[in-house]
């Protein structure tokens, strides 16, 4: 299970920190400007968001196992088509198709690591998150090298199929499958969807969760093309943007160990936000000074602020499906909103010539995020979810 979290992690991130290097090469070859190319984040990341609310009845239809086993067939699928494409809607359409895939592993994952890890949530979601954040770190690094080795750039994106083959075998054989009672446990969680939308709660952890993804589908999306406008490299300009995933997969793997200590995780969050201002802060107004240090620094607290929030979402509920159903209300309303801040970056560059206001931008997200995770008091948690969740008996 643990090779599994691993390696599933690892392929939820690489179709989209592949672009970002490549992005001369792909809008000299699909014609596709500036909020063309944003699309390539935006449309997946809405799909992320769109896909989670309908994850539950797709959990309830085929239960976790064989939604996730479904969803890596369709990451795999819009990976390999990426081989033969000719334009850009085309290549918008194969980013749809990973981004629904990765939809619905975001969405049903968590649930199942509070089910087999219920006493190891925090370290298992970092491991998770870490593995997450990891594959972009590939994605962004390898995909420059498989291109130029092979002369084009389509079958750097196609790479990333083999790897989500191999993650399509791993989940066939060590997923847990439904017994009856996970099956009506499923169906109960799935009927306090309604129920977790009535509570302000879910809509500050879907607002915060949002707001701070944010930064990271702008990096994703922009930080190698910004860097390419300073006269860098595709090649280095990605492992740039891959320093900053590997900055994010140790923060997302440190941050809630050492939170685990306690309940109240806020302390660490306000570190992981901090660091995120910090590297925004430092991409726009010393952008040439240190690169590695704002990649690795903004990075980190993008990482561990992913992760952290997923535990906190955790933390709320005791029983693993409605948490899980928790968990993935507050990832589908949160990026829904992420995937608009690389299209707001897009027009504020075409706007002003440069990349400047979008780096502001986020600092001002960041600083909104940090003032309302100041509510989250795990002393609040039962207050906030109070209330019957599950479909009561016979519905």
């Amino acid at each position: 299970m643990l090779a599994a979290v691993v390696v599933i992690g690892l392929n939820l991130r690489p179709f989209l920190t592949a672009v970002g290097p490549l992005a001369p090469a792909i809008r000299a070859g699909t014609g596709l400007d500036y909020q063309g190319m944003a699309w390539l984040t935006l449309l997946p990341m809405l799909l992320m968001g769109v896909g989670a609310f309908v994850a539950p009845a797709i959990r309830q239809r085929l239960g976790a196992r064989r939604a996730i086993i479904g969803a890596l067939v369709l990451l795999g699928a819009g990976s390999a088509l990426r081989l033969g494409v000719a334009d850009g809607p085309l290549l918008i359409a194969t980013a749809a198709l990973c981004g629904l895939g990765v939809a619905v592993v975001q969405a049903a994952y968590p649930g199942i690591i509070k089910q087999e890890f219920p006493s190891r949530v925090a370290p298992v979601m970092g491991l998770y998150s870490a593995a997450l954040m990891g594959g972009g770190a590939l994605g962004a690094q390898l995909t420059p090298f498989v291109a130029s080795m092979a002369g084009n750039w389509r079958d750097g994106l196609a790479l990333w199929a083999l790897p989500a083959w191999a993650a399509l075998v791993l989940a066939w054989r060590t997923l847990p499958r439904a017994s009856g009672a996970r099956q009506a446990a499923n169906r109960a969680a799935s009927g306090s969807t309604l129920r977790l939308l009535r509570r302000p709660r879910t809509w500050l952890l879907m607002g915060c969760f949002g707001v701070m993804n944010g930064g990271y589908a702008s990096l994703v999306a922009w930080l190698a093309p910004f860097y390419q406008s300073h006269g860098w490299s595709a090649g280095k300009s990605g492992s740039l943007v891959a320093l900053m995933a590997i900055a994010q997969a140790a923060a997302a793997l440190a941050l809630p160990a050492l939170a685990a200590r306690k309940r109240d995780r806020r302390a660490w969050m306000a570190l992981a936000l901090v660091l995120q201002a910090i590297g925004f802060a430092g991409l726009a107004v010393w952008p040439n000074l240190a690169p590695h240090a704002w990649a690795m620094i903004g990075g980190a607290g993008l990482g561990g602020c992913f992760a952290l929030y997923l535990v906190v979402a955790l933390d709320h509920l005791p029983d693993p499906d409605s948490a899980g159903a928790l968990g993935a209300l507050m990832q589908g309303g949160g990026f829904l909103l992420a995937s608009l801040a690389p299209w707001i970056t897009a027009v504020l560059h075409d706007r002003s010539g440069n990349f400047l206001a979008g780096w502001w931008y986020h600092f001002a997200c960041v600083a909104l995020v940090f003032a309302l995770t100041t509510r989250l008091d795990p002393a609040r948690y039962g207050a906030s979810m109070a209330g019957p969740l599950s479909a009561p008996a016979g519905a």
